[in-house]
């Protein structure tokens, strides 16, 4: 196996997966404290809104081959449609050192802000084609997927920041996804906190339980 990059990798990498209309900066902020308790850290880019889910989880999948050589055990926290794309590619293609997974605010049974608004041209044109499969009909990205059959921790928001959108979702939601639809089938874990859906990678509390379930397999709060 090639030498570490670092005296302080224990062999394990944490790779973190971005939303819809972000980029990989927008995961940076959870790095410092996996690095600090030992892991290596891969934050890992993809054009979000310029093809479908299909094509996205073949650039990522492309780019995780050379990560998994490196490392004894890989880990996954995504946010957001970077849990569906970590699905779409352990469906397909299972990763033999794969760790555990923790998915932010993932629309795993799809969002119903897509249902009301996925017609639209503005919407269309500003979430591109994998935006606009993630809805909660039978044939929505999400929805194909079916349950998970991998370690997964599940971190779903409950404080909205847009009324307008919320209107649109039942139930608690954090202001693009329903609790309920949060949830995933095969999850070990799953815990709600007050943070809204954009800045949810931010939080602290979310950050700390986030690195208790990859080293542990499950929550500080549940």
């Amino acid at each position: 196996m090639p030498a570490r990059e670092s005296d302080n990798v224990s062999g394990e990498c944490v790779v973190l997966l971005h939303g819809l209309c972000r980029t990989a900066r927008s995961m940076e902020t959870m790095r410092p404290l996996f690095e600090k308790s030992g892991y290596a850290v891969e934050n890992i880019g993809y054009p979000s809104r310029r093809m479908p889910v299909s094509q996205l989880a073949e650039l990522v999948r492309a780019k995780l081959e050379g990560v998994a050589k490196r490392f004894d055990r890989l880990h996954f926290v995504t946010h957001s449609m970077g849990g569906i794309l970590l699905r779409q590619i352990l469906r397909s293609d299972r990763i033999a050192n794969l760790g555990r997974c923790v998915m932010l605010a993932p629309p795993s049974k799809g969002s119903h802000v897509v249902d009301r608004l996925g017609s639209w041209f503005f919407f269309r044109w500003l979430n591109g084609p994998a935006g606009c499969e993630l809805g909660t009909g039978s044939n929505a990205a999400p929805v194909l997927l079916g349950p998970v059959d991998f370690e997964v921790g599940v971190i779903a928001g409950t404080r909205s920041i847009n009324v307008i959108l919320s209107l649109m979702i039942p139930g608690p939601d954090d202001g693009k996804v329903a609790v309920s639809h949060a949830r995933l089938e095969g999850q070990s874990a799953f815990l709600q906190v007050p943070i809204s859906h954009s800045f949810i990678m931010r939080n602290k509390v979310v950050q700390a339980n986030a690195l208790a379930f990859l080293q542990t397999g499950g929550f500080l709060r549940e």
